[in-house]
């Protein structure tokens, strides 16, 4: 009896460690880049920024609301909504996406759409750097630390690889004018 508590306990644990993985900067980066890619090809915003900005607000995925919620971007909404931390209900006005993918086409769509980000629309989709400086003077986050902290991300996994300059890119970019 002793031994079949103790192996259920034993899986029961294996199970929860698992269920409770965290992703890893390059796992989290092998699961989305082909996402921010093709993002990037429809609403002209760089992969790296897509990539960079959902590992710096999400933790790589790991923050309660990138996985309670499925946002990645730290977006607010008009509602509130409610997940629980520890068994403790807890009230957010984050958004609440329904998969992963509609938190990235929620970020995009922000940045192609609110006048507030309109000047992005200008810039040139390979310099990440002024994307980065023009997302914060937008007012997209409040810390000071927040591009620096950014740019670092995109510098250290060289998310500007996954950028490119096509025709479809400056095509939406002259569209979002």
């Amino acid at each position: 009896m002793k031994k079949t508590l103790l192996f259920l306990f034993l899986l029961g644990s294996t199970f929860a460690a698992s269920a409770q993985e965290k992703n890893t900067s390059q796992s989290y980066i092998e699961q989305f880049k082909e996402n921010a890619i093709a993002l990037m090809h429809q609403s002209g915003i760089p992969a790296s920024i897509i990539l960079g900005v959902a590992m710096h607000e999400s933790g790589c995925g790991n923050s309660n609301i990138a996985r309670k919620l499925n946002n990645q971007f730290g977006m607010k909404g008009n509602t509130t909504n409610v997940y629980y931390k520890n068994k403790k209900k807890v009230r957010t006005e984050y958004k609440k996406y329904d998969s992963i993918m509609e938190s990235f086409e929620d970020f995009a769509r922000v940045l192609t759409e609110r006048k507030k980000f309109s000047r992005l629309s200008e810039l040139d989709p390979l310099d990440y750097t002024a994307w980065v400086k023009g997302i914060q003077r937008s007012g997209y986050a409040g810390s000071r630390k927040w591009g620096a902290q950014v740019l670092a991300i995109i510098e250290k996994y060289k998310l500007n690889l996954f950028d490119s300059k096509t025709d479809s890119t400056t095509t939406k970019l002259a569209q979002a004018q």
